[in-house]
């Protein structure tokens, strides 16, 4: 039978390179569900993988796409369900690896078959470009704190769609998706990579510092015309607009990215605590990993 393994996982918990290990034992392909790395123009601050990091094992929804055309979690639930039913014929597994768990359900079980208003859409579209993303942010905490609890805050595409389902619906996000039930399209192995804290944040420290060491701040400056996209309102790349605004100083937005940084990672790590059938890994190192990996399948 055909199966596909989850790798998911904060940020800066090691995805990328337990996915390859695993990939090189069962002659898998990868695909990516992480839904920053989907962009070709941007590399540093998204933790994209190198070739050397791919090491020959061949990616999908790495750099497949480019800022200017965002990819929403319903057109990713297509074009990887198609790349997904492609690469099944060739092969038995495939690895599923990133921290975006919309994306990751997106191909697991389809993206919410939850109702749409164009003009309900549009009104609070309008309300974001006169109030701000911090007007969303209080409306969906008072009509949905469950999953505003959950929700990237800083994404203002996932705010307003759980406010147009609110009041399309006149009940909260969060109890429609408990209500809406769903089966895996596939047979579904699912880890989560689980650091302890202190050193979950060491690592996310650590990465932002290399980040910057290895040019972040050129490639967002190379971007900044287009810092409006919402491909680019994501960490790692507001905060170094911020401080080429002159509205910070440098050392606030190094602060920042961390700070933002460890909060994405709590998000995500919430999550993944909703997922009932994950394993969570303990990464002890990554041989003993990819053996608790290897004995349930």
């Amino acid at each position: 039978m055909k199966k596909l393994i989850v790798i998911a996982g904060p940020t800066a918990s090691g995805k990328t390179s337990l996915a390859v290990a695993l990939a090189k034992q069962l002659k898998a392909p990868v695909i990516s569900a992480d839904s920053r790395q989907f962009y070709k123009e941007l590399s540093i601050g998204t933790a994209k993988p190198s070739a050397e990091e791919m090491d020959g094992i061949p990616h999908y929804f790495i750099g497949s796409h480019s800022i200017h055309d965002a990819l929403t979690a319903g057109q990713y639930e297509k074009q990887a369900l198609a790349k997904t039913e492609e690469l099944f014929k060739l092969h038995d597994y495939i690895i599923l690896v990133g921290g975006s768990g919309m994306f990751i359900n997106a191909l697991i079980y389809g993206t919410d078959q939850l109702p749409h208003e164009p003009k309900v859409r549009e009104f609070w579209n309008t309300e974001f470009k006169q109030r701000g993303i911090e007007f969303l942010q209080e409306k969906l905490k008072s009509a949905d704190p469950e999953f505003f609890a959950e929700v990237d805050k800083a994404n203002p595409v996932r705010l307003i769609r759980a406010l147009e389902i609110i009041e399309i619906t006149g009940q909260p996000y969060s109890t429609l998706r408990k209500q809406n039930k769903k089966v895996p399209r596939y047979n579904t192995h699912y880890f989560v990579i689980d650091h302890p804290r202190e050193e979950l944040y060491n690592r996310i420290n650590q990465r932002v510092d290399n980040m910057i060491e290895e040019g972040l701040i050129a490639e967002v400056r190379k971007h900044q015309e287009f810092q409006n996209l919402q491909a680019l309102n994501t960490v790692g790349y507001k905060e170094i607009f911020e401080y080429l605004n002159y509205n910070i100083a440098y050392e606030r937005a190094i602060e920042l990215i961390k700070q933002n940084t460890r909060r994405y990672a709590k998000r995500q790590l919430t999550w993944f605590r909703k997922e009932e059938n994950a394993i969570w890994l303990t990464p002890v190192n990554q041989e003993s990993m990819i053996q608790s990996i290897l004995s349930t399948l």
